[in-house]
């Protein structure tokens, strides 16, 4: 049995398109199992409230995004003087936007006292934590990114 070139092409290419579906890997136009994070909107008005060690704490999205890293973001609002949790350090990084009031964010035992519009950045397994060190109560944004950000 005699085969043209264009034959084989045409056998080849649906052979790798066949291999790439069995690895699960996607493919232009052959898969759609994207299970990663879409595009959306999340009105403050809609997200839920948990409160923990007198923190009020609006999760906002967790998943994974197209690249493949994992994302959660909450907000924070602590009293006066309130810590949600003590020092702690993880794999993922993590990102504060302070919203309202004053912090101290506290990374590998150094202390920043950070106000409304600051940034603070902890890479990954960097020790750190969180006080509100103002009168009023202090409002923040948590972005994590990383191995394990999703599942906290």
């Amino acid at each position: 049995m005699s085969a043209t070139r264009r034959e084989v092409l045409f056998l080849l290419s649906g052979l790798v398109a066949s291999a790439v579906e069995l690895e699960g890997l996607p493919s232009r136009g052959l898969s759609n199992h994207d299970t990663s994070l879409p595009s959306a909107t999340y009105p403050f008005s809609e997200l839920p409230v948990n409160n923990a060690n007198g923190a009020e704490i609006r999760p906002i999205l967790k998943g994974k995004l197209a690249t493949a890293e994992s994302l959660e973001v909450h907000e924070t609002t602590l009293p006066p003087g309130g810590m949600p949790h003590a020092p702690h350090h993880h794999v993922h990084s993590e990102m504060w936007l302070i919203r309202e009031g004053t912090v101290q964010l506290t990374i590998n035992g150094t202390s920043h006292v950070l106000g409304p519009g600051s940034v603070g950045f902890v890479h990954s397994n960097d020790e750190h934590g969180i006080k509100n060190v103002g009168r009023t109560p202090a409002t923040y944004f948590v972005v994590a990114v990383g191995p394990g950000a999703d599942a906290q």
